[in-house]
């Protein structure tokens, strides 16, 4: 079948809910900020049992598809080790394609925006499948318009995953470090703007890695009907940060490299493909002395 889009929307998925080459995953995670320090984090495998999209299956981000023995959460894992997971939830690159989506961005929080399923959609990208889509609104704005919710557990049959893995879409902090004095990369944070300004401090360290620009992955979608706004709005704010420009390279990062996904999903959308993700994020870069933070205080 042809590609899907990058987002797809409740009425999209609802009219091929039953469609036998569709592979539904919810790939819920939930983080709370506190007053103070680093956030925290737990799965959402508790949440799906309670109710999910008909037909979907649960994918672990933060047990199954992140490296458990690295030093930070939601390290990318071994890639055998994720195609082995996400080959036994039935993902793969048969005559199938993926709509992911999540139960919404922070707990406690205003902030719309489906970051952790655009984490697994890039996470599959990375590995080399294409053809995988981002619900938008996920399954807040689902069950808000009264769309079918069951507590049956889906599954698809075992899939084969042979797509070759895309490194150009992920980088490192060493990568960041060249990239801070180079004019063609566009460095974007992707936290709100006190975290950028450094007037919070989650990370041990606060502020902002020197010379990125702030783009605040909750301003792209509407509060009251949790879906995006027009391409033209959202493509405006992309615009101001020179991120739009096809001769331009840009990073994104966040804390832990879920909410900068939110934004690099939103510029391919946008037709901007040239986008890496540091997947360390400030989680990584703040733990090191040696890197520099600046902060608008």
């Amino acid at each position: 079948m042809s590609h899907v889009p990058f987002i797809v929307t409740t009425d999209w998925l609802a009219e091929r809910l039953d469609d036998s080459k569709l592979r539904l995953v919810d790939a819920t995670t939930f983080l709370k900020l506190p007053a103070s320090g680093y956030y925290d984090i737990w799965s959402g495998k508790e949440a799906y049992e309670k109710g999910h999209i008909p037909g979907a299956v649960f994918a672990d981000l933060l047990e199954d598809l992140s490296d458990t023995d690295a030093e930070y959460a939601f390290t990318l894992p071994p890639r055998k080790e994720f195609i082995k997971k996400i080959t036994e939830l039935g993902v793969g690159d048969e005559d199938t394609y993926v709509v992911v989506y999540d139960q919404g961005a922070q707990v406690d929080s205003p902030v719309v925006a489906s970051d952790w399923a655009s984490r697994l959609a890039w996470q599959l990208r990375y590995e080399g499948l294409e053809n995988v889509a981002v619900l938008d609104g996920g399954f807040p704005k689902w069950k808000k318009e009264g769309r079918p919710v069951t507590t049956e557990s889906g599954s698809y049959p075992k899939a084969s995953f042979s797509g070759g893995r895309k490194p150009e879409l992920f980088v490192n902090k060493e990568e960041v470090k060249q990239a801070i004095d180079d004019d063609n990369v566009i460095i974007i944070n992707s936290l709100n703007e006190a975290a950028h300004k450094g007037e919070v401090n989650t990370y041990g360290r606060p502020g902002h890695i020197p010379g990125s620009v702030n783009v605040f992955f909750g301003d792209h979608s509407d509060s009251e009907t949790l879906e995006l706004y027009d391409d033209e709005i959202i493509r405006e704010t992309f615009e101001k940060a020179g991120a739009l420009d096809p001769d331009k390279k840009v990073i994104t990062y966040c804390g832990s490299g879920i909410a900068a996904i939110w934004n690099s999903t939103l510029l391919n959308k946008l037709g901007q493909h040239n986008v890496a993700v540091y997947d360390g994020s400030l989680t990584e870069w703040a733990s090191d002395p040696d890197l520099p933070l600046e902060t608008d205080k």
